[in-house]
């Protein structure tokens, strides 16, 4: 199960909104075949996994157990039901990491191969497979996106200059790694002032993959046309008050200014399929997640040899646990979680 969750790992940021998942087929302690969902609308582990069995051996699938890292489906989606293919193939045994509660499967691929006579065990490395998958099980459970929080800040914990002037605070390792965490989001989001002050692009141009869904938060719509958010052809998801309408690849969402903003976002983001969102900046967005309670993991880069002085005040979380640090030269990355689960 362990090498199901390793394969499993190597669909990050090109099976959203499917779950990533890992399979292999073992015979007589060995294992005669592997695979993993590799790309969305395409052919899931399970059938991955048999395909790579040699022809020569496929008759061995009869008397193999496949380890799994999450429920096969059982529903007809842009693929066949893989709990089918499992009982057309005659495999006796199949051993599950954990249950998927997708409303669609939750249960019904379990229970149609049981029914089918496959021996059936659940909750091997569960709360492993429950962890990779954490992004999917926020979504589907909780129907919200999946959010993680991010910001750079100096030694004295500010996050830009007084002045809002660009400033670099990462290091280019730190960079590179961070345009990886982008690739592994469905989303990115920046407010309206990070637009304005720092023109970014938002692309993961520093990794490789697809480029994330950019979210601007712009309320009065004060960024212009020829800014890169608004001008590169990328598509973007504005929130604001003003307009409701698409217009070639911009969506302008309305939001509205007596509800709680936090939340009507990511309701709407929910409904159209965003499963993980990476908020970037800057402070006073960043800080409204927090005070919100809407936020599930923050990322936060110190770098240890810089000082900006009377510069612009770091968020500050709330409820948080520091699972894990890290350090690339002068930057320290500490990676927190949310306390609070339900929100």
């Amino acid at each position: 199960m362990q090498r199901c969750l390793q394969l499993a790992a190597l669909g990050a940021g090109t099976v959203a909104p499917n779950p990533m998942v890992g399979a292999i087929l073992v015979h007589d302690d060995r294992i005669i075949g592997e695979g993993y969902h590799q790309q969305y609308g395409q052919a899931h582990a399970e059938v991955n996994c048999i395909n790579s069995v040699p022809e020569q051996q496929q008759h061995l699938l009869e008397k193999s157990t496949m380890y799994v890292s999450l429920e096969p489906c059982a529903h007809f989606g842009k693929t066949p039901p893989c709990a089918n293919l499992l009982i057309d193939k005659k495999i006796p045994r199949v051993v599950i990491a954990c249950r998927d509660s997708y409303k669609e499967v939750a249960g019904r691929g379990i229970e149609l191969l049981r029914n089918a006579g496959v021996e059936v065990t659940v909750g091997l490395l569960e709360k492993e497979a429950q962890e990779l998958n954490r992004r999917f099980f926020k979504y589907h459970e909780v129907q919200r996106p999946y959010i993680i929080l991010k910001w750079a800040q100096s030694s004295n914990s500010r996050i830009a200059n007084a002045d809002l002037s660009r400033v670099m605070i990462s290091n280019d390792y730190s960079n590179r790694l961070v345009h990886r965490w982008r690739n592994e989001e469905a989303a990115i989001m920046v407010g309206s002032n990070t637009a304005l002050h720092d023109d970014p692009s938002l692309t993961n141009r520093h990794w490789y993959g697809n480029d994330p869904v950019r979210i601007l938060m712009d309320w009065s719509l004060k960024v212009p046309a020829t800014h890169q958010l608004m001008a590169d052809g990328g598509k973007t998801i504005i929130f604001n008050q003003l307009r409701n309408e698409e217009a070639g690849n911009k969506l302008f969402r309305y939001i509205e200014k007596d509800e709680p903003v936090i939340r009507q976002v990511l309701l709407q983001l929910y409904d159209l399929k965003i499963q993980s969102v990476l908020v970037e900046g800057g402070a006073s967005l960043l800080q409204s997640f927090i005070d919100e309670g809407c936020w599930d993991e923050a990322r936060v880069i110190t770098n240890q040899q810089l000082v900006i002085h009377n510069g612009l005040h770091s968020p500050v979380l709330n409820d948080h646990s520091l699972v894990k640090t890290a350090s690339y030269l002068s930057d320290d990355i500490y990676y927190y979680t949310h306390s609070v689960t339900h929100t």
